[in-house]
């Protein structure tokens, strides 16, 4: 995804951008714009290819914050087709370095700034650049995101929920919503049952970061909304609690129906291949064996140990299947645990133990070992 990013700000972009801007205000220069944004710019990663473009813009466009901000507002394209994001592909993040130009140019400027966001958020997103405001004016700026709860744009009411997340990827940590994380809940108090998933899925996200820095708050305002849940409201939930439930949070694993300790074990572990090298996948299956005289509601998830570059583990769960086993009865499952290269993640070889997590309990599985990438096998010729 970062390598997608970073190249698609590239000077293509940049160009149409200009044509964009040139078209609403004829006095642009388009070609000293384009030098000094695409100068240095295959140098760049990916945000800093957004504000090095940001950067270029503010050079070129008018002194004047409100002349400028005028001028871009006019070049946007049309909005979001539809309440989702699905096939909008990279198109959205051509309006990335506008939001950067608001964020860092616009602070003295809040109505003209909340308009732009409020306009390039039913674009892109200005979840990142509606941040430095809460961290500057956050009683002003949340008095505006309630509102925003209550606007018919699905995308304007997303970013009232992303926007304030705790843990926005990609974005500037602001320690006013860790300190008033009751504030944050307010507001997402007025988008748990909206009409859109794409909102409550945000509003799930935001929750699950919440859990990360407050988890008794967490558990707390799951219990609350589970109580004559819509079964939209309970898919939320569940997935605001997805992290909890890794960690084996007792009271999240409670809420969701699998707070009770298993009666069983885990058996006819195999890993196929025991050896993989890096880039490729390991099979595993095992046995999930009752020893209750009662039927189990099992949550089933593989945790991995991962090597990492300091030869130290990392462990990451992996959500398997939910099971209904009866007593005394058995199942086999099977789950592919991938070794490819992730930009998040980059597989070092060396001795990987697993472990099977039923309703928050490991039952150690054994291991696989990964080892370097092999050279590549030269390809034969048909003839």
């Amino acid at each position: 995804m970062a390598d997608q990013l970073k190249t698609f700000f590239s000077p293509a972009l940049v160009r149409r951008l200009a044509e964009t801007i040139q078209r609403v205000h004829p006095a642009f220069d388009s070609t000293a714009f384009v030098r000094s944004a695409t100068n240095g710019l295959d140098d760049l990663e990916l945000l800093d290819r957004g504000k090095h473009i940001a950067k270029a813009l503010a050079g070129h466009l008018p002194a004047s914050y409100a002349d400028a901000l005028a001028i871009l507002l006019r070049s946007l394209g049309p909005e979001h087709e539809s309440d989702e994001l699905i096939g909008a592909g990279m198109a959205p993040f051509f309006y990335y370095p506008h939001t950067v130009f608001v964020s860092e140019h616009g602070l003295d400027h809040f109505e003209l700034s909340m308009k732009a966001q409020y306009e390039l958020t039913r674009r892109f997103s200005a979840e990142g650049s509606i941040r430095p405001f809460i961290a500057r004016d956050p009683e002003r700026t949340l008095a505006r995101l309630n509102a925003w709860t209550r606007d018919p744009n699905a995308h304007v009411r997303r970013l009232v929920s992303e926007g304030t997340r705790l843990r926005l990827p990609w974005a500037m940590r602001v320690t006013w919503l860790d300190r008033n994380p009751d504030r944050v809940v307010e507001l997402l108090e007025l988008l748990k049952d909206d009409p859109a998933t794409l909102v409550r899925r945000s509003v799930a996200n935001n929750l699950n970061d919440l859990g990360k820095v407050h988890p008794a708050l967490l558990a707390e305002v799951c219990e609350r909304w589970l109580v004559d849940a819509t079964p939209d409201r309970r898919a939320l939930v569940e997935h605001a609690l997805r992290s909890a439930v890794k960690r084996g949070d007792d009271r999240a694993l409670r809420l969701l129906g699998y707070g009770v300790k298993p009666s069983l074990s885990v058996e006819n572990v195999g890993f196929t291949p025991k050896r993989v090298s890096i880039g490729g996948r390991v099979t595993m299956t095992f046995d999930l064996r009752s020893t209750a005289r009662v039927d189990q509601e099992l949550l089933v998830d593989v945790a991995v140990h991962f090597v990492k570059a300091s030869g130290k583990p990392s462990r990451k769960v992996f959500k398997l299947k939910r099971v209904k086993l009866a007593a005394r009865d058995h199942i086999q499952l099977r789950m592919t645990i991938s070794l490819a290269v992730h930009t998040t993640r980059k597989p070092q070889p060396g001795k990987h133990t697993v472990d099977v997590v039923v309703n928050g309990t490991a039952f150690p599985a054994g291991a696989f070992e990964v080892t370097r990438r092999g050279p590549a096998k030269a390809k034969s010729r048909r003839r």
